[in-house]
């Protein structure tokens, strides 16, 4: 459609117009969880520090064994009190799992696999290759490696994984602070009692929750009046306040010109057309201290948005890596309806058919009012621009709910 900013182009443009941040901070690592690493991290030590058992057995000497061979059993090797002697010819030495591998030793035998006998021999039922079930050193990570790299996100994986190598303490992107302001005199928070004409606000629950995800420290500034001293001040407020200023409504076609007048007098704001359905009104610039966003009024289309655009910005501004959204090939299990023009981001429901295959459908209403239509999907289905209805059984793109919508 004439006049629209295809999704590709805005998302460009926003994460062309900020810069990383730089502030950090050393915290510790059970606090660390979903925040963004500064720095690179390299490993101190080896993990395994030394060569140790993979299963409870025999600590043996690969060459001594042949089918229903004895051998001596010299002692035990335990996780944390390991054999201090070593296996001679003939010889071998019970063993835990973890435990290190004694001296002499190169394999080890699962104890399912051998017997002790009355006389104190143990008999093997079996050969086995040298290094069998044995946990080298270094295998997992070596001395000098660097393990996680500056931009990655915290998993919980990588807790451990900082924790095995002995690290205490993090360093770390200070968080970034959102505010959030909700417009609309219609608007009332839930709790309220409603008076025509009037609607629960929605918009800064899931807007809120979604930088949250992300690691933020949010601000709920609430509902400002639509009145331009309201919004004024609302906005020098939240500048104050934050490294980014979110709003919800007032961007659309047909809003009040003092809210575009507003944002334009305090700072550098640009008002675009997405050619995106839904969440065409969209809004982005920057206030004298902070980084700007105006997503639409309506709920579908400001989680939407939020998420497709406003997400991407904010995970770069804290730091982030790069994070491309998976997208899959999937059969579309009824028709669907679409017209040219915008891209479109139905909500769907994508599970495996009995032959395997992905199959979507879409969850009903697509209005970019209807927000139940978001809570009941698992993905969105995304259409081409270009593209017209979808008859059952073409081949769709699916974008499966991420860790910020699950």
């Amino acid at each position: 459609m004439p006049g629209l900013t295809p999704l590709a182009q805005a998302l460009e443009s926003l994460l062309g117009a900020i810069e990383a941040r730089t502030s950090n901070e050393f915290i510790r690592l059970e606090q660390a969880l979903g925040r963004v690493l500064a720095e690179d991290v390299r490993s101190t030590l080896n993990v395994p520090p030394a060569d140790n058992s993979a299963m409870d057995g025999y600590a043996v000497r690969a060459a001594d064994l042949s089918a229903d061979c004895e051998l001596t059993l010299q002692g035990k090797s335990m996780a944390g009190h390991p054999y201090t002697g070593a296996v001679g010819q003939g010889g071998c030495v019970r063993i835990m799992t973890g435990a290190l591998l004694p001296a002499g030793a190169d394999s080890v035998v699962m104890q399912e696999n051998a017997a002790l006998l009355e006389n104190g021999q143990v008999q093997f039922h079996s050969t086995v290759p040298k290094g069998d079930n044995v946990r080298y050193c270094g295998d997992d990570i070596r001395a000098g490696e660097i393990i996680l790299r500056a931009g990655r996100r915290l998993r919980p994986a990588d807790l451990g994984l900082l924790a095995s190598i002995g690290i205490a303490q993090v360093c770390v992107y200070t968080q970034l602070k959102v505010a959030l302001l909700a417009t609309g005199d219609e608007l009332v928070m839930p709790g309220e009692p409603l008076a025509d004409g009037q609607i629960y606000q929605s918009n800064s629950f899931t807007v809120a929750a979604v930088a949250r995800r992300l690691g933020c420290d949010v601000v709920d500034l609430g509902k400002v009046d639509d009145s331009p001293e309201a919004l004024r001040q609302a906005f020098i407020q939240a500048d104050r306040l934050a490294d980014v200023v979110i709003t919800s409504g007032g961007v659309s076609v047909g809003e009040a010109d003092y809210t575009k007048d507003i944002l334009a007098e305090l700072g550098e704001i640009s008002f675009w057309k997405l050619a995106i359905k839904p969440g065409k009104p969209f809004a982005s610039g920057r206030l004298p201290n902070s980084v700007f966003i105006g997503l639409p009024g309506n709920p579908v289309s400001a989680l939407v948005t939020m998420h497709q655009l406003a997400a991407p910005m904010l995970r770069k501004l804290a730091g982030e890596t790069p994070v491309q959204p998976l997208r899959l090939p999937a059969l579309a299990a009824s028709v669907i309806r679409k017209s040219p023009g915008r891209t479109d981001f139905q909500r769907g429901i994508w599970q495996l058919n009995e032959q395997g295959q992905v199959m979507v459908r879409p969850t009903g209403g697509q209005s970019s009012g209807v927000l139940s239509s978001m809570s009941q999907a698992n993905c969105y289905i995304v259409l081409e621009q270009m593209r017209g209805p979808v008859n059952e059984g073409e081949s769709v793109m699916i974008e499966p709910f991420d860790a910020l919508l699950e």
